[in-house]
């Protein structure tokens, strides 16, 4: 009986993913607060920056082996330092934070296709 495990690039690069996932996971949180704040007709205050400052080591961190999925994030940070309407810097953060959520989830498929080794496991 055969079964499939990643090797050590497939491991790390997994990682990795899922690292970018967790913190893409707070900024969606971040962008929901402001869509929250707007909605009660509150200032965003330091809310874009807080996106800056938890985006940008998300590019460094994926550079490396996701250079598009990077770049995505360097233009949802452009995005954040524009001037503009709040409305429409919300539903662009949202759609960027969608496009970005798919493209890791694309990745981590890719890397498990790509990546995989088959085992034997002993017949008991």
């Amino acid at each position: 009986m055969a079964s499939t495990k990643l090797d050590g690039a497939g491991t790390q690069k997994m990682k990795t993913l899922e690292e970018a996932l967790v913190t893409l996971q707070t900024i969606h949180g971040l962008v929901e607060r402001m869509a929250m704040e707007m909605k009660n007709n509150k200032p965003l205050g330091v809310m874009p920056m807080q996106l800056k400052r938890l985006a940008a080591p998300l590019v460094g961190q994926l550079k490396g082996q996701f250079g598009m999925i990077a770049d995505q994030v360097s233009t949802m940070i452009l995005v954040a330092g524009r001037g503009g309407g709040d409305q429409v810097k919300l539903r662009t953060y949202r759609e960027h934070v969608a496009q970005i959520r798919t493209a890791i989830e694309f990745a981590g498929n890719k890397v498990k296709k790509d990546h995989a080794v088959d085992i034997e496991i002993a017949p008991e």
